[in-house]
């Protein structure tokens, strides 16, 4: 059983200038939870790719699911997973499963 564990999340005044909205404000809880996972901080768009760009390892990714799912408190299926590439592939995935739409 994993140890239950709190992300801090980085203060961004809620700045959502780049036109996104809401997206950019769930770019920004992503970031907060990549830094947590990566113990170092990140700089990341919609066109990150989450494995070649923060070079992260199958391990790390796994990591980094489960830190997601608990924050937002999802499950993502591992079909899904497999879709994700880039954390704008991400926002949309976890947008899509906070409000019940299917794959």
């Amino acid at each position: 059983m994993r140890p239950d564990h709190h992300l801090a999340l980085v203060d961004t005044n809620g700045d959502t200038s780049d036109g996104a909205g809401a997206g950019a404000t769930r770019r920004e809880d992503i970031s907060a939870i990549f830094e947590e996972v990566l113990g170092r901080p990140v700089k990341i768009t919609n066109d990150t790719d989450i494995v070649e760009d923060l070079g992260m390892d199958s391990l790390g990714v796994m990591n980094f699911v489960m830190a997601i799912e608990d924050f937002y408190d999802i499950s993502i299926p591992l079909d899904r997973i497999a879709q994700i590439q880039t954390v704008g592939d991400l926002i949309h995935a976890v947008e899509d499963l906070r409000i019940g739409t299917p794959a």
